[in-house]
């Protein structure tokens, strides 16, 4: 299904949705572990680094699944930008930012949840 199947089910919308939540909570579960952690050269920087770089990626593909109809009950969301960031990190890695990313992670993944009602 993508974001322009005219009549995806509620069911599959909500499923969605959850994938955000669960998302979300990974996202927030790195975050927490600092931005020292976060960008610090060493293995583990290097994971978490990975692991936010891959959160991107996987909002940004569910988001892109979503239907058009509910992406226009949401016209707050800047749905764009989400894609382009993803297409940055998944397509020109080389030219990532890890600050930018931080941030990403730090706020703008979770305003996106809070945007759509699916913050904690």
């Amino acid at each position: 299904m993508s974001g322009d199947d005219p009549k995806p089910s509620a069911d599959r919308v909500a499923h969605r949705l959850a994938d955000l939540v669960r998302m979300g909570r990974l996202v927030a579960a790195i975050v927490a572990k600092g931005r020292d952690a976060y960008l610090d050269d060493g293995v583990d920087g290097q994971i978490l680094r990975a692991a936010g770089r891959s959160q991107i990626v996987e909002v940004a593909t569910v988001v892109e699944k979503l239907p058009a109809d509910f992406k226009a009950e949401h016209p707050d969301v800047e749905w764009v930008k989400v894609q382009r960031m993803r297409n940055l990190v998944a397509h020109h890695y080389d030219k990532v930012n890890d600050e930018f990313v931080w941030e990403t992670l730090r706020t703008r993944i979770p305003a996106l949840l809070d945007d759509l009602g699916l913050a904690d």
